[in-house]
């Protein structure tokens, strides 16, 4: 079994002061030796259990907030069900926080609220038009991912996706000049220390596969380029999940995780069709292989949009999920 503890567990199992020591070992600020031989033995016990030696994987379970939106929950409930649950993570979307904002709450109080439950904000789903070929409305949308990266600065979310919104029709985007456009965006991610991601979106035209989006994260020649894969979008663009062996770890830190069932057919298939990791035919395990060969240490986030799932008690469809994954990883890397 996953033998990472969650960051909720860990403060759970210590005093005040042994806390902070281990959340500064988690964050590789000091030496695990160092901390035990001054720290109690149940701090010992804990920080043996962060030694990489120790664990099978190094995966953070993130939940995206999709799949559970169908139960038209608030932003603090859907927080509150993530770390009950047993999630490292969330990925929330930006909607919610501006609806989070719009009924008064504040951003630097929902900060404190994911680090107090013990969640981290490895990503967040936001939409603007970053590709497109019209100077105006690529200059509207720089301004609006300025904005999003304003709200995710204040809560201490790490990234966000950048799928190609406004171009899912166009066979025409010249992906070298995507890739530029693409480094732009990253250039004023610097200013908030928030970092865009190129998301696989499998339906559409442009960036429809992982070797597009693989692409446009090379030539942009940034540092911290990297790509979202996600394993239904890879099905439904063409891309074989044995794809990402030709990426490194550094290449991706955000792998969105679900299954696909055989019927629809891959023509036919949409989001609502995605099920529980485990439930349905993609080849997850050679993924989780794969992904741990190559060091992964990110987040895979559980993101679903299941109609059935949404008439569910989100508490039981969020826990239900990571069961399936964690089940699914298990018997993977057995």
């Amino acid at each position: 079994m996953d033998a990472r503890p969650t960051r909720r567990e860990v403060i759970k199992g210590m005093g005040t002061g042994a806390a902070v020591a281990a959340g500064a070992v988690a964050a590789g600020a000091v030496a695990a030796g160092a901390v035990a031989a001054a720290a109690s033995p149940v701090l010992s016990t804990l920080i043996s259990k962060l030694e990489p030696k120790t664990v099978k994987h190094n995966f953070i379970y993130c939940l995206n907030t999709s799949t559970i939106k169908g139960q038209k929950l608030t932003l603090v409930e859907e927080i509150d069900i993530a770390s009950r649950a047993g999630y490292h993570a969330i990925e929330p979307w930006i909607s919610e926080i501006d609806e989070h904002v719009k009924r008064g709450g504040n951003l630097k109080e929902l900060g404190k609220r994911f680090s107090d439950t013990g969640l981290s904000v490895e990503s967040a789903i936001g939409f603007f038009e970053w590709i497109v070929d019209d100077d105006a409305r690529r200059a509207k949308a720089l301004e609006e991912a300025k904005r999003n990266y304003e709200i995710l600065a204040q809560i201490g979310a790490k990234r966000i996706a950048a799928p190609p919104l406004g171009a899912t029709d166009r066979t025409d985007i010249d992906l070298h000049k995507a890739a530029e456009r693409y480094r732009a965006l990253l250039d004023l991610g610097d200013q908030f220390g928030v970092v865009a991601q190129v998301e696989v979106w499998g339906f559409s035209k442009t960036l429809g596969q992982l070797g597009d989006a693989a692409l446009v994260a090379i030539e942009s020649g940034h540092p911290k380029a990297c790509v979202l894969p996600d394993v239904y979008h890879l099905y439904k663009g063409g891309s074989p999940l044995s794809g990402i062996n030709l990426l490194s770890a550094n290449a991706m830190h955000n792998f969105h995780l679900n299954d696909y069932p055989a019927d629809p057919p891959r023509d036919r298939i949409g989001d609502e069709h995605r099920v529980y990791p485990g439930d349905g035919i993609a080849p997850l395990g050679e993924l989780f292989r794969d992904l741990r060969a190559m060091g992964y240490n990110g987040a895979l986030s559980i993101e679903l949009f299941n109609h059935a799932y949404y008439k569910q008690d989100a508490f039981t469809v969020a826990k239900t999920a990571l069961d399936k994954l964690k089940a699914v990883i298990e018997k993977s890397l057995a």
